[in-house]
């Protein structure tokens, strides 16, 4: 009888972390670059992995643009361009991310994500702008306009950083929720005028896709702030 008892709860366990493997949400992080090449996709790998760790959700990364067909995206909640740069997909790719995300899929774009697929509508829809310049790094200040949603309630309402501020053109706003706008005002080199989004979050073609510009800066991915917003896209993302 104790033997059989003692199988029985081995039996239990297994199913039950079976069922927890199954469970665990999973995103790629993918930073493939053919124009500018940022050093912070490094450390931002390895932020987002220990999120992941801390945060009960998987963490692939690669350059691989391959993965991008349904067998492989079908593993994953969502997925994360990090920096990326240039035309990074082909037409069959961008055929599988464009199904993977109204399949219910999650995306999160980190800085230069808007700096990535140019001839792609789609892809503008999704991200919500295209890069257009930037000035030099220095301090701006930044208001939070969304002081409930997960990837910005921690913030205070005006946050002075150090990063890279983009300007931005093709700015798809019908439909986005914006999260952070930055003060023309507190800085040189702004060129979207009063009104200069910075991060936004919104549902689209089925999915959910979550942007912010911060994050050129190797500091940024060791910066609590940007980390917990950060980590708020990505639990959007992957519907958490």
């Amino acid at each position: 009888m104790k033997k059989t008892f003692i199988v029985a709860l081995l039996v239990l366990f297994a199913i039950s972390f079976n069922s927890f493997i199954q469970k665990q949400q999973r995103v790629l992080v993918f930073s493939k670059t053919l124009v500018y090449h940022h050093n912070s996709i490094a450390a931002g790998n390895i932020a987002i992995q220990k999120l992941g760790a801390e945060n009960d959700f998987a963490v692939d990364t690669s350059t691989d643009a391959s993965l991008f067909n349904p067998e492989s995206l079908r593993k994953y909640n969502a997925v994360i361009f990090l920096s990326t740069t240039g035309d990074v997909l082909n037409e069959d790719q961008q055929r599988a991310f464009e199904n993977f995300i109204q399949q219910g899929g999650g995306f999160v774009g980190i800085h230069a994500a808007t700096d990535t697929e140019y001839d792609w509508p789609w892809y503008n829809k999704l991200v919500g702008a295209y890069f257009k310049s930037h000035p030099k790094q220095q301090n701006a200040v930044l208001h939070v306009t969304d002081t409930t949603f997960i990837a910005t309630k921690h913030l205070p309402h005006e946050w002075k950083r150090w990063d890279e501020w983009y300007n931005f053109k093709s700015l798809q706003l019908e439909g986005l929720h914006i999260l952070l706008t930055i003060d023309e005002k507190s800085y040189t080199g702004g060129k979207n005028g009063h009104f200069h989004p910075m991060s936004w979050y919104h549902e689209f073609d089925g999915g959910r896709a979550f942007y912010t510009e911060l994050g050129h800066t190797d500091e940024s991915f060791s910066e609590p702030f940007f980390l917990q917003h950060l980590l708020g896209g990505i639990q959007y993302a992957i519907g958490k």
